[in-house]
């Protein structure tokens, strides 16, 4: 896989990515985004990075049945620009974080929880944010809620 890193606005990629999944968002759903003021660009593959960013909102919107608020927030963080996905959905188990960003792991194997995938979308985010010489982690106390963030490298 090729990567194009180039010079990129962290919140216009993310605004499309909160836009093109608002349309397909179930009503109970709200999606906010969250930016600081004069953000300087971020380098990264503007595909991959929608790609990235796709794919935990849709997580965040997917594992909260019951609806509530997904939050999508850009800040500094050093020389590095933080994403932040936040919601109030299921949670995940501490001794969990890791292993979700394994390849095929699923947290809920037998479907109990109702959502379905090939847990293959955790896995291509880790490899993508890799190559993009970033970072990506969760944090949860595994009974309600979670926040995933991406750290890449700003391009000033």
């Amino acid at each position: 896989m090729r990567l194009a890193i180039e010079s990129c606005d962290a919140e216009k990629l993310a605004r499309q990515v909160v836009n093109a999944l608002r349309a397909h968002a179930p009503e109970e759903v709200e999606l906010v985004l969250e930016t600081e003021p004069a953000l300087p660009p971020v380098a990264a593959d503007p595909d991959k990075l929608r790609q990235v960013l796709s794919n935990l909102v849709d997580n965040a919107v997917k594992y909260s049945p019951q609806g509530g608020l997904v939050r999508i927030g850009i800040a500094r963080a050093g020389t590095r620009i933080r994403f932040r996905v936040a919601d109030q959905g299921l949670g995940i188990p501490r001794a969990e974080h890791e292993r979700i960003f394994e390849k095929f792991y699923r947290l809920d194997p037998d479907l109990t929880r109702g959502v379905g995938g090939t847990g293959l979308g955790l896995y291509i985010c880790r490899e993508l944010v890799d190559r993009m010489e970033g970072r990506i982690w969760v944090v949860s106390d595994g009974r309600g809620g979670s926040t995933f963030s991406v750290e890449l490298p700003s391009a000033e």
